[in-house]
Formats: structure tokens, C-alpha cells, sequence
């Protein structure tokens, strides 16, 4: 007989996905781990598989998390603009200690790149979500005069994109809250209408 699970299997990957938030796969230990989530190796085993599938689960997780904030920060407001800039300027966090995590998703972009297949198509659609309702966003501002009709609307959602991995890479380097917000309202000003 089976004994029973004794922790918590969600806290346990929250645990894990802060370690491989902060250190990435490649120096995370499976000891690192065990230590954060507080489990014996067997019942990371028995609850995750390997390490490997614990980082594809806990970076999903991040990834579905983190698109749900983005996408609501550009949906909350009418004005495609501001939406616009609230999903960049959102990127930033206040606290320090966050904001100098960056992001997961974009962390495994410097550590695999290209050479992970599943992690590419994890990155994938994330991306193709985000780069559509940014496009659709623009359009909206286009409509309404917000936003420049000489823009490209694709074209312009990938400066969106690209904005954001730029924010977030630099807030991984050190970079400071006021500079990198002034820069996500810099460049959504790059989108309005003249």
C-alpha cells in the first residue's frame, strides 16, 4: 500500500518554481530543492518526476500566472494606450528584490535559447497570446485615434514584445524602478498618435 502524500503538492511547486525563478535550472541542485520544498528526494520523485519535469510544471505555471497579469493589466482600462503602457510599466515591480528576479520565462530564453523544443513551444504560445491581444489593443487605438495609423499593428505589437523582454532583462541586470518604468512610458509613447 501507497503511503499517503504528507505536504502540500501546490505549495511545494510555488517552492520550487521561486528557487528556479531565482537561480534557473542549470545551478538549481536537487538538494536546493528538497530544502525549499521541504519534501524527501523519493516524494519529489513520486509527486514530479525528475528536475527536468519539475521546471517545465513550475515554469508553466509561472508562465500561465504571469499572462493572466499581463493580459489583464492591457485589458483594464478603454484606452488601448494606457493598457499599453500598463502592461509594460507593470513588468516592474516595486519591490527590489522581485523586480531583480526579471522574469522566469525570459531567464529560460538566456539559458536554453532555441535548443529545448518543449520550452520553445511553451514560449511560443505564451508569446503568440500576448502578441495578439497587443495587436488587437493596437488596432482598438487606431480606431480611436490614439494610436498612429501609420503603424504597422504586428509590426508595432512586436516592439510591444520585444519592450518587454528588454524591461524585464534589465530588471534582472539591477536596473531601477523609476528608470525602467520611465522607459515602458517611453516607449509606448513611440505608439501614439501625432
Amino acid at each position: 500500500m501507497a503511503r499517503p502524500r504528507e505536504f502540500n503538492r501546490d505549495e511545494a511547486l510555488q517552492k520550487a518554481m521561486a528557487v528556479f525563478w531565482a537561480k534557473g535550472f542549470a545551478a538549481t541542485s536537487t538538494d536546493d530543492l528538497l530544502e525549499a520544498m521541504k519534501i524527501g528526494r523519493q516524494s519529489l520523485y513520486n509527486a514530479f518526476g525528475d528536475k527536468r519535469q519539475l521546471y517545465i510544471e513550475a515554469l508553466t505555471t509561472y508562465q500561465r500566472n504571469v499572462t493572466a497579469a499581463h493580459l489583464k493589466r492591457l485589458n483594464d482600462t478603454p484606452s488601448p494606450l494606457q493598457g499599453i503602457e500598463n502592461l509594460l510599466t507593470g513588468l516592474v515591480a516595486e519591490d527590489e528584490r522581485v523586480r531583480n528576479l526579471g522574469c522566469m520565462g525570459i531567464g529560460s530564453v538566456g539559458e536554453f535559447g532555441v535548443m529545448d523544443e518543449e520550452l520553445v513551444a511553451l514560449r511560443s504560445r505564451v508569446s503568440q497570446a500576448i502578441g495578439k491581444r497587443v495587436t488587437e489593443r493596437i488596432i482598438e487605438g487606431q480606431a480611436l485615434g490614439e494610436i498612429s495609423r501609420r503603424l504597422d499593428p504586428n509590426e508595432s505589437s512586436a516592439f510591444v514584445q520585444v519592450t518587454m523582454s528588454g524591461l524585464q532583462l534589465a530588471a534582472r541586470g539591477g536596473g531601477g524602478l523609476d528608470d525602467l518604468r520611465s522607459t515602458a512610458r517611453f516607449a509606448t509613447e513611440r505608439l501614439r498618435a501625432t
